[in-house]
């Protein structure tokens, strides 16, 4: 009798527990959650992407390990992907032009280890060259080498026009992101340069705009070839 008497008093000390008492626990989990960073690395609470049509997929949602396993397969369901497993995924085929791979190589196997790692290891340079949050140098430099305007081919009466169009912001992220990892493989392959190295150079040269970025070369000239078709 004493033990039930003694877990009936137990159970109403629980149930009696102050809203104090649960408030104080939600707030400790909305603390922690907070305090949560990206591969427990990188605290992406206040990174700002500043294009408003970008900002829709580019997704950092905090995780210890950023990956989908394919389940994600909706239209448009880009944006609820990881930004950081998009780019790992093009850093599988680095050497993908239009419908062939002018670039093969036995190092890309599409194994996922392999890849986040060489993204881990561009972001960590990045890192050490910037003094800053490599995720927003990232997401700056994609913002910075992504083009808004690019040409299209229309068939009219027999006859095939370029004509100008206004890219979407998904394909944007996307083009960018590949335009990105290509640049970096062609300054890597067959060289001294790793292409961790070449990905943080890459990266780093386009958030600061300069010039001999191959990202940004890429973009003058699609900006151009649409100029010269309106």
């Amino acid at each position: 009798m004493e033990i039930q008497v003694e877990g009936i008093d137990q159970m109403q000390e629980i149930e009696s527990g102050t809203e104090d008492g649960f408030e104080s626990q939600i707030d400790e989990i909305k603390k922690k959650s907070d305090d949560f960073k990206l591969f427990g690395l990188y605290d992406v609470s206040d990174i700002k992407v500043v294009d408003p049509g970008m900002k829709k997929y580019i997704n950092l949602e905090p995780k210890l390990l950023v990956k989908s396993h394919g389940r994600i397969r909706e239209k448009f369901s880009k944006g609820k992907i990881n930004l950081l497993e998009i780019f790992a995924n093009l850093v599988g085929v680095p050497g993908h032009r239009g419908k062939k791979h002018k670039i093969q190589t036995s190092q890309k196997t599409g194994k996922y280890s392999q890849n986040m790692g060489i993204v881990l290891g561009a972001l960590k340079i990045v890192e050490e060259k910037t003094k800053e949050n490599p995720v927003q140098v990232l997401v700056t430099a994609l913002e910075n080498g992504a083009p808004r305007d690019g040409v299209t081919v229309i068939e009219y009466g027999g006859a095939r026009y370029p004509q100008a169009v206004d890219i979407s912001p998904l394909r944007r992220v996307t083009m960018t992101l590949r335009m990105l990892v290509q640049g970096s493989y062609d300054k890597s392959f067959n060289k001294k340069t790793k292409i961790e190295a070449a990905l943080a150079d890459e990266i780093v040269k386009a958030y600061k705009n300069d010039g001999d970025s191959y990202l940004l070369g890429k973009k003058r000239d699609s900006e151009k070839q649409a100029d010269s078709a309106r």
